[in-house]
């Protein structure tokens, strides 16, 4: 066998991930919140970069240069960039009278306080006074200094300022107020200890005695139920807190989990109690709070803000526009990096220009293409379902990524890039785009196939209007659903019902005996 060595030329084609096209798939997929920090970042880094806020928008830089040109302008007319003629007036101490007569309104009429300002006190005659107040002492009027405007905004308070308050009142001892505190900020924002007693007492070195004895202070607190390090716990202190907590109530609270499944015969032999009791019981239960740190607030409410606005047209079609609120709206700055590359400018400054000016045109041009993406995704997303916009869930057709990609004409890559973390306001709400991607179930007897949300939905309405004498099975279930032309199996039905949290029907008839309680 011979080597030989030799060149040969070949072409061929290859699909190269540039970063630039890296970033952009980046940008597809990004949500709101995290578009709006990328956005903010890039506005720090480049110095090309502007914000443009509205319609009408003024830059920085013209502002500042309008005002330079009325300082410098010396003898300005009113009107023209100078100061009005009243502002320029000496006399800054008008009469009583003159002020009383501007605001149709007597200076004396004011709301009564209880310390009022000596500057008013010592005020006579025509002119009005305007000797400051003593710090901190403003009387309630405009006579004297005004309060820090921050001092006045009202604060919520957390539930570990309301147990920390608590605390320092109920115990003066160094010591319990260091193991309190410690176990205070271990209370998360349900108001549950998450830490246990013996992993407290072992990083404070202290003994397990002391620990369980300042726990028991501070679940003496308000509000009831706080610091319990269970809901069984929970629940107690809560029962106590009403003088409840009997030897019935102790054993019902024992076994929370029979409570879960609705085993009320096993729940009356526990208790020693008859129906009506248990229902009495069970009834008190309900009425306590699960969750007793909840009402000292916790971390903000996010608001799902939609991408796209779908609204019905004169016609009886859909129109599908952006939200522009949500979009970032940038520019660059093609007249400052003209002025500044006029000058002489180090080789490394010019390259940096360059390279700024080159990330903000490919950063406006991708934000372009990936609002025109989201849009073309959405307006095929609304074509493809049309009944839901029209008749609600039991019209959404079965729908997949593959279909809405070959419908526009993209990547199904691309299209789940698109629908994901971005919303559509609807008039029947604001959904997640992924919402209306079901799978779908076949139909019996040939007929067309239906979405798995649909019959969802379904099997709640059926389930929601049952009789306490007539509670249906699965197997019931599946008889009606293939009466009504879906074929689906048994256990996708049991599926279908947990994760919509319905009970099974022996739990659902359990509870039937006590219809106050469902």
């Amino acid at each position: 066998m011979s080597l030989l060595q030799r060149l040969e030329m070949r072409q061929g084609q290859a699909l190269v991930m540039t970063p630039q096209l890296l970033q952009a798939i980046k940008l597809l997929q990004l949500s709101q919140l995290d578009l709006a920090a990328y956005v903010d970042a890039e506005l720090e880094r480049n110095p090309l970069l502007e914000r443009v806020d509205g319609e009408g928008h003024e830059t920085p830089e013209a502002t500042s240069d309008t005002a330079f040109e009325g300082r410098e302008g010396g003898e300005a007319a009113d009107g023209e960039g100078g100061e009005p003629e009243s502002w320029l007036s000496q006399d800054l101490n008008p009469s009583r009278s003159e002020i009383e007569g501007d605001f149709d309104t007597r200076l004396d009429n004011v709301f009564p306080d209880e310390n009022p300002s000596p500057a008013r006190e010592a005020a006579s005659g025509d002119m009005l006074s305007l000797t400051p107040a003593p710090y901190g002492n403003t009387g309630g009027s405009f006579d004297g200094e005004a309060p820090d405007f921050e001092a006045t905004l009202t604060a919520e308070t957390s539930l570990r300022e309301h147990l920390a308050a608590q605390l320092d009142l109920a115990t003066r001892d160094p010591v319990e107020r260091l193991i309190g505190g410690f176990l205070i900020d271990a209370v998360d924002e349900a108001g549950y200890l998450r830490d246990s007693i013996d992993a407290v007492a072992e990083r404070l070195g202290t003994s397990l005695d002391t620990v369980a004895r300042i726990l028991k202070l501070v679940q003496g607190f308000d509000p009831a139920g706080v610091a319990a390090r269970d809901l069984a716990e929970c629940l107690a202190i809560q029962l106590r807190e009403k003088d409840r907590f009997d030897p019935a109530m102790q054993a019902l609270v024992a076994r929370l989990d029979l409570v879960a499944k609705r085993d009320f015969p096993a729940l009356r032999r526990l208790c020693g109690v008859d129906d009506e009791d248990l229902v009495e019981m069970l009834a008190e239960i309900r009425r306590l709070d699960p969750k007793p740190g909840r009402a000292f607030g916790g971390s903000a409410v996010e608001v799902l803000i939609p991408d796209v606005f779908v609204r019905a047209a004169p016609d009886g079609s859909w129109l599908v526009e952006l939200n522009g609120e949500a979009l970032p709206r940038i520019l660059v700055n093609q007249s400052y990096y003209a002025r500044v590359s006029k000058g002489s400018v180090a080789e490394g400054d010019k390259a940096f220009l360059s390279e700024c000016l080159q990330t903000a045109n490919w950063l406006t041009r991708s934000l372009e293409q990936r609002a025109r993406t989201i849009l073309k995704v959405a307006t095929e997303i609304v074509r493809q379902q049309d009944g839901f916009f029209v008749h609600g869930v039991t019209h959404l057709r079965p729908l997949n990524l593959k279909t809405v990609a070959e419908a526009i004409g993209m990547h199904e890559s691309t299209v789940s890039r698109v629908t994901s973390n971005k919303s559509i306001g609807t008039s029947r709400g604001t959904l997640e785009m992924k919402y209306f991607f079901t799978a779908a179930i076949p139909g019996a007897a040939g007929a067309a196939a239906h979405s798995s949300e649909a019959v969802r939905h379904r099997i709640k309405q059926l389930v929601d209007g049952e009789t306490p004498s007539d509670v249906l099975s699965d197997d019931a279930l599946v008889q009606k659903l293939r009466d009504e032309g879906v074929d689906i199996a048994r256990r996708t039905v049991a599926k279908y019902r947990e994760s919509l949290r319905i009970p099974s029907s022996i739990e659902r008839r359990r509870g039937n005996f006590a219809p106050a309680l469902r």
